[in-house]
């Protein structure tokens, strides 16, 4: 098994020589992983008409735990690092697999399913936002493809079990969650700091804004509540929806 990624980067700026960065594989396969097992647990928690066999549960658990490396490889318009190697549909199959197995464990540790949840959500935007700048993009598109890999699993997820996706409805901070963490790697990379702690900050910044936003119901403000109640006031013809 190869120990690395090898991405080839160039430099920020133009006086800057090309050197080789490397992504550990363990870290793309943790990433993948924990997506996995994510996605198995979501997927095993519904019932009735919603539910899944085992199968279904195992392909959302795919879906979720590839679907943000895929979003960004796509972006970045490159080869999905997923399709050169085994060990991405080895580790992810495996992972839905756990989750599968140990849904009912899984779900009496909510606070271990929110601390996965956040941490997955932040390495999908480390590794993102660092291939993206190792590839040469600007800051701010480098964030952007940072929070898309972040995000791509889950609304993958969402879409494939024809779910209102998740990130746009109220009481949701994936994204913004991921756009902290990785608007913090790329300061750390502007100001010269090493791609491996600026990853881990990344990863800290987004598991922490995510688990606060969970753990103090902390959301935007609701669409509907600023301007939706204008609206229907002034025209009488739009329904006012009553949480």
């Amino acid at each position: 098994m190869s120990a690395s990624i090898h991405y080839r980067v160039t430099g920020h700026n133009e006086g800057v020589t090309e050197s080789q960065f490397l992504i550990p594989l363990w870290a793309d396969l943790t990433a993948v992983g924990l997506g996995g097992v994510q996605g198995a647990l979501f997927a095993s928690g519904f019932v009735g008409q919603r539910r899944l066999d085992l199968l279904g549960v195992a392909i959302i658990g795919i879906v979720m735990g590839l679907g943000g490396g895929m979003i960004r490889d796509l972006l970045l318009n490159t080869t999905p690092v997923a399709l050169q190697s085994n060990w991405y549909l080895l580790t992810v199959t495996g992972a839905a697999l756990v989750g599968m197995l140990l849904a009912g464990v899984f779900h009496r540790l909510n606070a271990v399913i929110v601390a996965l949840d956040a941490v997955a959500i932040g390495m999908f935007g480390a590794l993102g936002t660092t291939k993206a700048l190792a590839l040469g993009l600007p800051a701010i598109p480098a964030l952007f493809v940072g929070v898309c890999a972040a995000v791509g699993g889950g609304l993958l997820r969402d879409v494939f079990m024809g779910l209102p996706v998740a990130m746009m409805h109220v009481g949701s901070l994936y994204a913004i969650a991921a756009a902290g963490g990785c608007a913090v790697l790329v300061t750390l990379d502007i100001v010269g700091v090493e791609a491996v702690p600026a990853a881990i900050a990344c990863i800290a910044v987004t598991a922490v804004i995510r688990v606060l936003a969970v753990a103090f119901d902390i959301s935007l403000p609701e669409q509907r509540a600023l301007y939706r109640r204008k609206v229907a006031v002034e025209t009488s013809t739009i329904p006012i929806i009553k949480p």
